[in-house]
């Protein structure tokens, strides 16, 4: 392995030692100030070494990974999620009692999978991310262990993700059966050159229920409003994110490489389960009461948005997908950590808030909070001066661009269903009959979530800078 190689290999190797650091912390003395400092300072070191290996890049390191600029972009959104996320794991359960220590374990080998599953080219290297991020999720989700929605959750996401993960090993040893090859831009190519054999249709199918599963896309839905609502809101916040996130920018590489999207049948399946995504998602979520459900199912309308972009691309070309993903994830990723770090900010070292007549008058309690709150929630709905109107209209432009007449109105619709169960919350927020007593607030936690807000509308004032740098690294796509 040459010195360069390894220099491009620096996150996965930084985050990978941020995780024995934790476990040797914690074997050796615990403490969980003392790990939250490690976890910090280790994922914001294997942030500060992005910028320095960008000269050395596209290489490709072994046959089972690639790294670029697209896997650069993500792997710092996933980083800097982790670094959100880190200060709200401290305000939720930092003074709850118990010993805590092992949850920044989790994190930080959470984030590792994350990171190796963007700058997967191989499904080796895809499965091997996928579950060491799918393992350590597991116990975050059922760490609360007194609590029995917790424990509930964990369990089940443990089952349904073991059998999301089993199609897709399956429906890749399929493929690999008819094609002779595991890397992304070998597999399909090789299939569309010899003609779709019934092995590649069958494992195609199933690698797509694998993948529709970790993207809560419907029908592979059913887990996501559990789950969402028993884990510890840090912890859901993660899975809304990262998680996804990562699961997504594999997507990307996977059908761009494996030029799939000219295929007539996965054209048809995509605009499916975008439809029905979009539909659900936000009828679900119109009659919801509790908060972190409501955000669950509005989570699945917003993974159908994210499909659009891949169906435009047939007519548009690959970097209309890379482009318009790439920025709706980053405005997922503010405005999805923002909202869930707000329960957990609410929250305290109490009982979680999770229902929305918990939020009853905190305009008049906390104006501050309500107005970091509400930004996050109006850029959800897609409102203008917000990252996510400009998010959203990536996604409505593409779909417009490339006549896909049935998804646009579709997302008009939904837009509009979402709108309505997002100022819900906000109206509660201003009602004045039911004024109620909130918890004290951590202070790393309040200061990351007001660098979001401010994020937020700076991306939604002025995007010009992000958008010119989504556009040269989908150009330079690898």
């Amino acid at each position: 392995m040459t010195i360069e190689e390894l220099l491009a290999l620096l996150p996965i190797i930084l985050t990978a030692t941020t995780s024995i650091l934790v476990m040797l912390g914690i074997a050796v003395r615990r403490s969980e100030i003392q790990t939250i400092n490690l976890t910090l300072f280790g994922l914001l070191a294997a942030l500060a070494s992005l910028p320095f290996i960008s000269d050395v890049l596209p290489q490709q390191v072994t046959p089972l990974l690639i790294m670029d600029d697209f896997s650069l972009f993500f792997i710092g959104l996933i980083l800097g999620s982790g670094v959100v996320v880190t200060f709200l794991f401290k305000g939720y359960f930092y003074g709850r009692g118990g010993q805590n220590e092992e949850l920044y374990l989790l994190l930080t080998t959470a984030l590792l999978g994350a990171v190796v599953l963007v700058s997967s080219r191989h499904f080796a290297a895809l499965f091997l991310g996928l579950e060491t991020l799918s393992v350590s999720l597991f116990a975050m989700i059922a760490y609360s262990t007194r609590d029995g929605w917790s424990l509930e959750a964990g369990i089940k996401y443990l089952i349904l993700s073991a059998v999301a993960s089993a199609f897709i090993l399956f429906g890749s040893a399929l493929v690999y059966a008819d094609v002779g090859s595991l890397v992304f831009s070998d597999m399909l190519q090789v299939a569309d050159a010899t003609g779709w054999s019934l092995l590649v249709t069958i494992g195609f199918s199933m690698l797509m229920i694998g993948f529709s599963f970790k993207l809560s896309l419907v029908p592979f839905h059913m887990w996501t409003s559990d789950v969402y609502q028993g884990a510890p809101a840090p912890v859901t916040a993660f899975v809304a994110t990262v998680s996804k996130g990562a699961v997504l920018a594999l997507l990307v590489r996977y059908f761009v490489n494996a030029d799939v999207f000219h295929n007539y049948p996965v054209q048809v399946i995509l605009s499916l389960l975008a439809g029905a995504s979009i539909i659900a998602g936000n009828l679900l979520a119109l009659k919801q009461t509790d908060f972190k459900r409501l955000l669950a199912y509005s989570s699945i309308a917003h993974m159908g948005y994210l499909l659009i972009p891949f169906l435009a691309s047939v007519s548009l070309g690959k970097e209309v997908v890379i482009e318009s993903v790439t920025f709706y994830m980053v405005a997922y990723f503010i405005t999805t950590l923002g909202a869930f770090g707000m329960v957990s900010l609410m929250t305290g070292t109490g009982k979680e808030m999770s229902s929305i007549d918990d939020y009853r008058g905190l305009f008049w309690k906390k104006p501050l909070s309500a107005t970091l709150l509400t930004a996050m929630l109006l850029s959800l709905a897609g409102i203008p001066l917000t990252a996510g109107f400009i998010g959203k209209f990536y996604v409505f432009a593409a779909g417009v661009e490339a006549s896909l007449w049935p998804l646009v109105i579709i997302v008009v619709i939904g837009s509009g269903i979402g709108l309505f169960y997002y100022l819900r919350v906000v109206v509660a927020m201003l009602d004045k009959s039911q004024p109620i007593e909130y918890q004290e607030e951590s202070a790393g936690a309040w200061l990351a979530l007001t660098g979001l807000a401010i994020l937020l509308v700076v991306l939604g004032v002025y995007p010009s800078p992000l958008s010119d740098l989504i556009a040269d690294l989908a150009r330079a796509f690898v």
